[in-house]
């Protein structure tokens, strides 16, 4: 028999559209909308659901009992835009042991807990799910990262984020670049920085012929090379999957590639 799987919470309020709309503005849904009269939130696949109900007040009574734990990529950032809307704290921005959280409250009364785990806590995590009891290995508990330099951190910040749209944050003089699969990439910078001398990113697409005319429409320039024949757009085939390169501010070469 198949296991009950928790996909969404109900709020009740007094004032949806209100509750709705501080949502939307506080926390960013991937999606938002009506769905037969639930005005529907969408967080990474979970879903807030919100609606009106005669049994309720205006203000949560006992708003301790459930609490929305929302876990973000950069808390700070968060934290910033919700005091940018007048939010009022139950607990301010706190760091527990490399872990940051903060507990607003919604116009409802409800506590929102805004959670960013460390690496090294969210790796120990993941690793107690796969080891279970067992001692982890000295390293098995790490969420390893790559990284690689630049030689000016505010022109790769603009690079990665504008040209290439990924979501970029910025600490301590320092770039993590977010990608798809929850894996960070960190950018330092490095004074006597030299390029990669090789592919330091390969971005999978579906359709490399119009990546590339994005990315040329944003003002990539194509790197052709002489022992590689490729096309009037800069695009390698051969026998293998069909590559282009390019490279950012700092020379580091990166590509797209469509494979299969």
């Amino acid at each position: 028999m198949q296991r009950p799987r928790l996909n969404s919470l109900l709020l009740a309020s007094t004032d949806p559209e209100r509750l709705h709309a501080w949502y939307v503005a506080a926390l960013d849904p991937e999606e938002y909308s009506d769905m037969d009269g639930y005005r529907l939130l969408n967080f990474g696949g979970f879903h807030v659901l919100i609606d009106t109900r005669a049994d309720v007040t205006d203000k949560n009574p006992e708003p301790g009992r459930v609490i929305l734990n929302f876990d973000v990529a950069d808390a700070r950032a968060v934290v910033a835009r919700l005091d940018g809307m007048g939010v009022s704290w139950l607990a301010e921005l706190e760091d527990r042991d490399g872990s940051l959280f903060a507990t607003a409250i919604d116009p409802d009364g409800n506590y929102v807990q805004i959670i960013q785990i460390s690496e090294a806590h969210r790796a120990a995590i993941e690793q107690r799910q796969v080891t279970g009891d067992r001692e982890a290995t000295m390293l098995g508990a790490t969420k390893a990262f790559s990284g690689f330099s630049v030689n000016d951190i505010a022109a790769a910040k603009a690079f990665y984020s504008e040209t290439l749209g990924l979501r970029v944050s910025e600490a301590n003089g320092m770039l993590r670049l977010h990608i798809v699969g929850d894996r960070d990439i960190l950018v330092y910078p490095k004074p006597d920085h030299t390029p990669a001398a090789y592919t330091i990113l390969n971005f999978p697409v579906d359709d490399i012929d119009e990546a590339v005319d994005q990315l040329t429409e944003r003002g990539v320039r194509f790197e052709r090379y002489d022992t590689i024949e490729s096309d009037e757009k800069g695009i390698a085939g051969g026998a293998g999957p069909r590559i282009a390169w390019f490279t950012d501010p700092a020379g580091n070469v990166l590509s797209v590639i469509q494979e299969g």
